[in-house]
């Protein structure tokens, strides 16, 4: 499989999960329901996402990761085509929580692929080119969604959805994969995740993608409610801001060529996270976009940094890894996605923010720890 067409397929795949984000005000209006009730439409998906990958990256290790991506595709085509038509919001979220369940298949089975074809370096950069793909997908699926929805309607961006996934999935080629060969039992395959440190990444990515989906989730609400912003096209090209972490995730093999330590890099980036969730606490506009903008950067840097890294220390077979990976790490947006908007429904934005950064401060000290502990080997070792 060509790498741009993995690519292609990724930025798909993201319009199927966060298309519904920049409407949930407009859902939360049709539906007559509260911020946290629309809200739960992204939940619906993340618990899937955040159980589903554990079973996955077991059931991959004897299984073709590319015939999987073609099969899942070609059923979240069928769940797009199907979701303009539902008419109560509770079959809206039951929609959602099939395609949580698919989701997880196709990003398994993509990091996986990744993970069984490349190595050392290339690794590094093509998890870094994968994931800005992820980032174009959230970004582009938010856009369109929001534009679609104020210039024509939502419901064609569905179909468009649709028409995109089920072509690349077509000529998606089965034959020849890595994962075809024996690989070893599901057993040891767990057993191998026990490299120091490894808990602690997938825990601060748990802490990290929590705190992002949390802002992301009720940023329509803060910018209708906090900044008086009523336009759905207008609260879509806030999203620009997300696009940074596109541009930012680039520059992760020089960060990590530079400092090489990947904790205390991890580290770094983890209090530039926090520096930013205490910026967007401004009532000015200007101040919150560019903070919001260097909250996406880090996110993403910290996220390029992290995959690839669980890959090469991980001694379990790749599929187990990137499942273990992807659980974690929709775990956090899971709760995320849920539990802050009742802060921010009841106490407002600043409160919301001082919980988002106490999530994030926990990340902090497990990557901080884990840079301590890499320290104190090295000293024991030499």
């Amino acid at each position: 499989m060509r790498f741009i067409h993995l690519l292609s397929c990724s930025v798909f795949i993201f319009f199927v999960l966060y298309a519904p984000q920049p409407l949930l005000p407009l859902f939360s209006q049709i539906f007559d329901v509260s911020p946290t009730v629309a809200g739960s439409l992204m939940t619906a998906t993340m618990i899937p996402l955040a159980m589903a990958p554990l079973f996955y990256g077991l059931l991959f290790q004897k299984l073709n990761t590319l015939k999987i991506l073609r099969f899942t595709m070609m059923l979240l085509a069928i769940t797009c085509i199907i979701f303009p038509f539902i008419k109560t919001f509770e079959l809206l979220l039951l929609c959602r929580i099939l395609q949580g369940l698919l989701l997880p298949a196709a990003l398994t089975a993509m990091t996986s692929y990744i993970g069984q074809t490349y190595q050392n370096d290339q690794l590094q950069k093509k998890m870094t080119v994968y994931i800005g793909s992820t980032i174009l997908g959230g970004f582009f699926g938010r856009l369109l969604a929001a534009n679609f929805t104020e210039f024509f309607n939502w419901q064609n961006f569905y179909f468009l959805i649709a028409v995109g996934l089920f072509c690349f999935s077509i000529f998606i080629k089965t034959k020849n994969t890595a994962n075809d060969k024996a690989r070893p039992s599901i057993i040891s395959g767990v057993k191998n995740l026990k490299q120091p440190g490894l808990f602690k990444i997938y825990s601060a990515v748990f802490c990290m993608f929590f705190c992002f989906t949390a802002v992301l989730n009720y940023l329509p609400f803060i910018l209708k409610n906090d900044f008086n912003m009523q336009s759905t096209a207008n609260i879509g090209l806030v999203y620009i801001g997300y696009l940074c972490g596109a541009i930012a995730s680039l520059l992760t093999p020089l960060l990590v060529k530079h400092f090489q330590k990947h904790f205390k890099l991890l580290s770094i980036l983890f209090i530039v996270y926090a520096i930013s969730i205490i910026l967007m606490m401004a009532n000015q506009f200007q101040l919150f976009f560019i903070a919001f903008s260097l909250f996406c950067g880090a996110m993403f840097i910290i996220h390029s940094i992290a995959a690839p890294l669980v890959n090469k220390i991980s001694q379990a077979p790749a599929s187990v890894t990137n499942g273990v990976y992807v659980s974690f790490y929709y775990s956090g947006g899971a709760l995320g996605s849920f539990l802050p908007g009742l802060i921010y429904q009841t106490y407002g934005k600043t409160s919301f923010l001082v919980g988002i950064l106490l999530v994030c401060m926990c990340g902090l000290s497990l990557v901080y720890s884990g840079f301590t502990s890499s320290i104190k080997l090295a000293v024991k070792y030499k």
